[in-house]
C-alpha cells in the first residue's frame, strides 16, 4: 500500500467547524481520480487544530467514503496518551495504516521520539508511516534514527523531506536512507517541489500536498517517475512551476491549496482553521490565473 501517490486532502471548515459536505467531497474526488492511498489528517489536514471528537469523526468519513482506497490516517499529538486515542479510533474506523507525527512543543530528544514511536507500534497492529517534517513539527531526523525505528515491528514507512535538486545527490541520500532501514519499508518523498526528483531518484511513494486537491498532475508525475519516463515527470512538474513558488511566495503549501480548492468550489471561503488567515485578495488572483491558464481542475 505504502507506493505511489498518496494523496493529503484538506479538512475544510466553515464557521469553525468541520464543512464534512466538502471534506467528502474531496475524499470522493480522490477516489475517482484512482490514487493509490489517502492520506487524511495530516499536515494538509490540519490535524494539529482538530479536536478528538473532529478527528475520529473524519477519520469515518474518509474511510467511509475511499471506497477500495487505502486510507492513512494522521494520529500525532503532544502527550502519547492523546495519540493512543487517536490510534484507537482510526482503528474503530477502518483504517488502512496510520501516520505518525512527533508534535513537539517542548523540544523532543531521538529517545522520546524512539519511546513514541514504539509505543504506537507496540499497541496497534496497523502500519506506521513515520512522518519526518521538521517544518511543521520542528524535530528533525536523523539517519540514525530511521535505523532504529524501521527496526520497530509494524513500520511500513518513511515520510522524508524533500531531496536535493541535484539528481546524483538525491540519489545519494536515498542510497543512505535505504542503507539504514529494512528492505521492506518505502521510502516516500514529500515536500511537491522535490516529488519529481525524489521518485526518479528511488523514492517508492509521494505524500503529496497537491495530490490532495489536485489529483490528476499529480498522478501524471507519479505514473511517469514509476515507468521511467523521467523526463516526462520533470517536465509535468516544471509545468507546475508556478504553484511551487506560490508555496514559497505566499508562507506555504496549506494556504495555497486552501485557495485552489475554494477556486475550484470544493470549500468554502475561508475554510482554514484561525488563526491561519488563508491568503490576500491580491494573491488569491494570482492563484486563480494560474489555475486558469494551466487549466487545472
Amino acid at each position: 500500500m505504502f507506493t505511489g501517490l498518496s494523496a493529503f486532502p484538506l479538512t475544510p471548515l466553515a464557521h469553525d467547524a468541520v464543512d464534512k459536505t466538502a471534506f467528502v467531497r474531496l475524499i470522493q474526488r480522490l477516489t475517482m481520480a484512482k490514487v493509490d492511498s489517502i492520506t487524511a489528517l495530516g499536515s494538509t489536514g490540519s490535524y494539529a487544530y482538530l479536536s478528538t471528537t473532529e478527528r475520529s469523526r473524519g477519520a469515518q468519513l474518509a474511510v467511509e467514503h475511499a471506497g477500495r482506497t487505502p486510507v492513512f490516517i494522521g494520529v500525532g499529538a503532544l502527550r502519547t496518551s492523546h495519540v493512543l486515542e487517536n490510534v484507537e479510533n482510526a482503528e474503530a474506523a477502518g483504517a488502512s495504516g496510520l501516520l505518525l507525527a512527533p508534535m513537539t512543543y517542548q523540544p523532543l530528544t531521538d529517545d522520546d521520539v524512539f519511546e513514541l514511536f514504539r509505543t504506537v507500534t507496540e499497541r496497534s497492529s496497523l502500519p506506521v508511516i513515520v512522518y519526518d517534517n521538521p517544518a511543521t513539527t520542528h524535530f528533525t531526523f536523523t539517519t540514525e534514527l530511521y535505523g532504529r525505528i524501521a527496526d520497530l515491528p509494524g513500520i511500513a514507512s518513511i515520510k522524508i523531506p524533500g531531496v536535493p535538486a541535484d539528481p546524483d545527490q538525491a540519489q545519494a541520500r536515498i542510497r543512505e536512507i535505504r542503507a539504514a532501514v529494512p528492505a521492506h519499508v518505502t521510502i516516500g518523498v514529500s515536500g511537491d517541489v522535490r516529488a519529481a526528483a525524489g521518485l526518479t531518484a528511488g523514492c517508492d511513494a509521494w505524500y503529496s500536498v497537491i495530490g490532495g486537491t489536485l489529483p490528476d498532475p499529480a498522478l501524471r508525475i507519479t505514473r511517469a517517475a514509476r515507468d521511467g519516463r523521467v523526463s516526462d515527470a520533470i517536465t509535468e512538474s516544471e509545468r507546475l512551476t508556478p504553484l511551487w513558488q506560490f508555496f514559497t511566495e505566499f508562507g506555504g503549501s496549506l494556504r495555497v491549496v486552501a485557495a485552489i480548492a475554494e477556486q475550484l468550489g470544493l470549500a468554502t471561503e475561508s475554510c482554514l482553521p484561525l488563526p491561519i488567515q488563508g491568503l490576500t485578495k491580491g494573491q488569491r488572483a494570482q492563484v486563480s490565473r494560474i489555475i486558469d491558464e494551466l487549466e487545472l481542475r
